[in-house]
């Protein structure tokens, strides 16, 4: 019986804090949204003007000027109800006219997922990482492309391959997860915070909420690391790296989350994510499971060579000059005493306390944004 020429791993992908990937939508208060009885429920524009009679020209002219949220009764407020796509736990902290929530990653039926390629992106960084380690690669100015988008492609060109057809990863095809159920999202007060616990503007978030379990799978094409291949003057660097991402991953993301720890501490108002991090690192992770960061949240470190950039500190502080120095618009000026204190701030979920009239009395972070523990079944 001939072998396959490729290999499955079956991902079971637990989240650990509330989970946000943009789908670059933004949902406007009473239009696309209406909030009641501390939920806020996605308003269904088809199914709410269906009801309406528009036959009549009052309700007609009416209905132009009204808002959606405006035609709705509160009788109608009810879980099953046609009027409404699906509900979410938890409410936007502003409730002012034009208030807006960034809205969630979902198929045409509302079910949200994540995407292969949010997955894929995370553990190339991991790989690319671990590879510049192996090869020890120093960071040149003179060989960043001037796009801050493509920044590092010289260097990805020498980690993984000269070009897409001959890229390491083309052997590794990370597919989108099963669909969710859109029970599971909710609705996530978000904010910046720098390194004084000083806070910026609020983000409301539609965030896949804690403990929900996603399934994915990736397809390992090892036809492409064959005698075959080679044979047809084929063959792609660095195979052994492909083969051993759970142990790369799992090592990285370990680094990241002692380094997110100390950061957390110096907080003043930190304690809650500094309980995370910690409970992350007391955990037991068995050989075949890894933790992961993805989407909005996960910062400049999570998606750049940071921990390796920042060893060299002079290239660091070019690399943080703003552009009329001409440097990197990275830091947009603001450069840290220390290049290792580089990024200065991370995007937080807000956790709030209420009065008896809902009013907010307090907030404080309450957890970072967008990890997951990752199992892989044939590891």
């Amino acid at each position: 019986m001939e072998r396959p020429d490729y290999r499955m791993y079956h991902l079971k992908m637990t989240v650990l804090s509330p989970l946000h990937i943009g789908n670059g939508r933004e949902m406007l208060k009473d239009y696309d949204y209406a909030v009641y009885n501390g939920r806020t429920w996605r308003i269904d524009e088809n199914a709410l003007l269906d009801l309406q009679q528009i036959e009549d020209t009052r309700i007609a002219e009416m209905l132009v000027s009204a808002k959606p949220a405006q035609l709705i009764k509160a009788e109608d407020f009810q879980e099953g109800s046609p009027l409404f796509r699906y509900v979410l736990k938890g409410t936007p902290k502003s409730q002012a006219e034009g208030a807006v929530v960034r809205e969630c990653l979902k198929d045409a039926f509302d079910r949200p997922y994540i995407p292969g390629s949010s997955l894929k992106g995370a553990l190339r960084t991991a790989l690319a990482v671990h590879l510049w380690q192996v090869k020890k690669m120093q960071p040149e100015i003179a060989r960043l492309n001037p796009s801050p988008k493509f920044a590092a492609e010289e260097y990805e060109r020498e980690l993984f391959g000269k070009n897409p057809n001959h890229d390491l990863l083309r052997a590794f095809q990370v597919r989108d997860s099963a669909p969710l159920s859109p029970t599971v999202l909710m609705l996530v007060n978000a904010r910046v915070i720098n390194a004084s616990g000083k806070l910026g503007s609020p983000v409301e978030l539609e965030a896949i909420r804690r403990d929900t379990e996603i399934r994915s799978e990736i397809k390992l094409d090892t036809a492409l690391f064959s005698q075959w291949a080679k044979s047809l003057g084929f063959q792609l660097p660095n195979r052994d790296a492909l083969f051993q991402f759970v142990a790369i991953t799992r090592q990285r993301s370990l680094r990241v989350i002692q380094r997110e720890l100390a950061w957390a501490k110096k907080l003043p108002n930190g304690k809650h994510i500094v309980d995370f991090y910690q409970n992350m690192l007391a955990f037991q992770l068995p050989e075949s499971a890894f933790f992961l960061q993805v989407g909005w949240g996960g910062g400049w470190e999570q998606k750049t060579f940071g921990e390796q950039l920042k060893r060299d500190t002079g290239f660091m502080q070019t690399l943080l000059k703003p552009r009329s120095q001409k440097g990197w618009d990275v830091g947009r000026g603001h450069i840290p005493k220390n290049v290792e204190d580089f990024p200065t701030s991370r995007r937080v979920a807000m956790a709030y306390q209420r009065n008896a009239q809902g009013e907010i009395v307090r907030e404080v972070p309450a957890l970072p944004l967008g990890w997951m523990l990752v199992e892989v079944l044939g590891a």
